[in-house]
Order: C-alpha cells, then structure tokens, then sequence
C-alpha cells in the first residue's frame, strides 16, 4: 500500500519522466484533480487505468474514503491538472493524512511551474519565497504590507485576467521601479518571459490580451548599505 505523488507537465508532453510514467502504469488507481485533463495524459501515454476525482471542493470528503483503501491494500497515484500535487493544488490534507496513518508516501520529483520561471527571470535565485495564489479579497492587502520588507525573490501565481491589476497592486506596495519577470504559457509553444521594472511590465500587459498560465517573480527589498565608519586620527 502506497500513495505517489507524481508531477505531470505543465504544458509540454515531453517534460513527463520515465520514473513517472512507470508509477502511473503500476498503480491500482489514478487520483485526478480533472479526469479529463488527466485522462487525456494518459491516453497520450498509452496508459489505462481506473481514475478517480480528487480535487479542491471534494477533497475533505474524499480523503477518508481514499486512505481507507490505501490501507486495505491498494496502491494510489495523485495527479494535479499540471505541475506537482499540492504546490498551490488539492494534496497536502491527502499526504498528511496517509502520514498519520502510517501509510508509505512517495513523491517524484518533476515540472512544476514556479522553478523555470525564478530562473529565467534574471533575479537573484539563490534565496527565494513562494507565495502562490494571493487572496483576492480579504487579507490581500495585509498579506502585501507584510511582504514589503521582504529581502528574498518573491513568486506568485496569478491568473491572466487578473495579472495587471495585480501588477498595479505590486507596485502601490513595492514601487513602481522594482524589477519584475512575469512569466506566462511556460514550456508551451508560446511561452513567453517579460522583465523589467514593474512599470513597464503593466505598460507592456497593459496592450495585450493576456492568455495562459502566469507566474510573476518579484526582486525582493534591496537592503540599503550601511556607511563605512570614518576611523578617527
């Protein structure tokens, strides 16, 4: 009995693993965010099994009934729409759960969206925070005020329709000269990386429809530099 957590591509087909592909043929049933998002995976894959869907707004209910299989001896895949399983998507109360009851998890390493983009942005990557989907609504604005005085790189998803606004929020709270990538439709035949100060990243979106998956990457509080002491004669 064991549960996978196994990271599927975030756009192109080919970033799936060998070691990925062999769990998925393996186990007794898949856990979807989407069955159909993920059974087209695996029919791409050439893969049959039985599918079952996991995802945000059944997930309390369905994490008892998943476990109580798992214990009678079945094996259980978790798959996300794309990405890796409980990095801003359904997982973390199924890991905790199988944890606590003993029960043997294992996660594959793989895509997920939020590494490509930190790297292709120019920004220091060495110390990083992930903030993910910010609230849209209450405490949006309090989690902001915290992040000004943040020093580390900062991500963040966001959905398309709702990029400049959050753009426009950032630069209220950050400046509008902080430095900004935004990076949308990763690995896809579209993909695209817009860098520059917050200013002219809004003006840029600003002229476009927006379409796809997006993650900002934001330049952290630069810490001003201390004067050197004079020494004294």
């Amino acid at each position: 009995m064991k549960l996978y957590i196994v990271p599927t591509p975030i756009g192109n087909l080919e970033d799936i693993t060998l070691r990925a592909i062999n769990v998925l043929k393996s186990v007794d049933v898949v856990l979807a965010e989407d069955t159909r998002t993920s059974g087209n995976l695996l029919k791409h894959l050439g893969i049959s099994k039985p599918m079952h869907s996991y995802h945000v707004h059944n997930e309390h209910q369905t994490v008892t009934r998943v476990v109580e299989r798992i214990l009678k001896g079945e094996s259980m895949a978790l798959v996300s729409d794309a990405g890796t399983p409980a990095v801003s998507d359904p997982g973390f109360l199924l890991v905790r759960e199988c944890i606590k009851q003993g029960i043997q998890v294992e996660c594959l390493p793989g895509p997920t969206a939020f590494v490509p983009a930190l790297v292709n942005s120019g920004l220091p990557s060495d110390r990083f925070t992930f903030e993910g989907f910010l609230p849209h609504k209450k405490g949006r604005q309090t989690r902001l005020q915290n992040l000004t005085s943040e020093e580390r790189t900062m991500i963040f998803y966001e959905s398309p329709h709702r990029l400049v606004k959050a753009l426009q929020q950032f630069a209220e709270f950050f400046g509008a000269d902080r430095q900004v990538s935004v990076a949308r439709e990763l690995t896809k035949i579209y993909e695209e990386n817009a860098r520059g100060t917050l200013e002219e990243v809004i003006a840029y979106f600003s002229e476009k429809t927006i379409k796809g998956e997006i993650v900002i990457v934001l330049a952290g509080k630069v810490e001003e530099k201390k004067k050197s002491d004079k020494y004294e004669d």
